[in-house]
């Protein structure tokens, strides 16, 4: 991997909000180790990010075989962002499996860090398994889109990765605290639309409001940008680790956390053209 930045933008060991990176590379920022013979270098992260990202391919080839042997039981008829898809029960549970996983794997990666190789390679797995469901289950005679949104992400993070090692955005004060207000805004907006589902009086106007196609296309857009700028945190932080010469041990953290910055990308670019196909397909 080539270096991603000037002097200028090498990460600094100041003190940074829980935003300054995403959660899987919140805790590098704070590591002060030093090594002169055996440190972390630009290639040795990449090639562990391509060995992260390779595994959500096993995802998507797991969830293509449980495809064929799911087929049996009861059906679901369900209408996911304007496309129609009947699930097979198995299907149903293989998939709710799949999301308790990845949050099981993810935390594991997160704080049992020696793990991080084995936990944060099946996180990849099950991410690759809820992709492989989106395109080829949901998005069934459309899965041209996945490709489209495949596209789009390498793009975003090229761009993201050229705006970095240009200087053009900076990791400084001033850039965290826009990530914490887009941040908080949207949870907060999350939340309130999650507890007014459950209130009899707001409940109608929470469910006009989620089929709103503009209002979908708005949340799927700011957390898109969200995704955008913790790449550039990510790569400021994989600064931090081969500038300061941290361990080698502390590729496989750097590497995750840009592999799950890099696959939550993907999925909210896919979201979001799902969204725009699906009105389309109702129209």
């Amino acid at each position: 991997m080539a270096r991603l930045s000037s002097n200028n933008n090498t990460a600094t060991k100041e003190r940074r909000s829980f935003l300054s990176s995403n959660p899987v590379m919140h805790r590098l920022d704070k590591v002060n180790e030093y090594s002169e013979t055996d440190s972390a270098t630009y290639s040795g992260i990449a090639a562990k990010t391509v060995y992260f990202l390779l595994f959500s391919v096993v995802g998507i080839a797991v969830e293509r075989v449980l495809s064929q042997m799911l087929t049996t039981g009861q059906t679901f008829d369900l209408n996911i962002k304007g496309f129609h898809v009947s699930l097979y029960m198995g299907e149903v549970i293989a998939l709710f499996a799949s999301v308790i996983l990845a949050i099981v794997f993810q935390l594991l990666a997160f704080f049992a860090k020696p793990t991080t190789p084995v936990t944060g390679a099946l996180y990849c797995v099950t991410q690759g398994y809820m992709i492989s469901f989106t395109v080829f289950k949901v998005l069934h005679g459309f899965e041209y889109l996945g490709l489209l949104a495949l596209a789009i992400t390498m793009t975003i993070v090229l761009v993201m990765a050229i705006l970095y090692a240009t200087g053009l955005i900076r990791v400084t004060k001033k850039f965290r605290m826009v990530m914490l207000t887009l941040f908080i805004t949207v949870i907060a907006v999350s939340l309130l639309m999650l507890v007014g589902s459950f209130i009899p009086a707001t409940s109608e106007m929470v469910m006009q409001i989620r089929n709103n196609f503009a209002v979908s296309i708005g949340f799927s857009v700011v957390f898109i940008i969200i995704a955008s700028l913790f790449l550039i945190c990510d790569f400021a932080t994989i600064d931090h680790v081969v500038q300061d010469r941290l361990p080698k041990k502390y590729e496989w953290q750097a590497a995750f956390g840009l592999s799950f910055t890099v696959l939550w990308l993907y999925l909210k670019v896919l979201d979001l053209i799902m969204t725009i196909a699906g009105n389309k397909n109702n129209n």
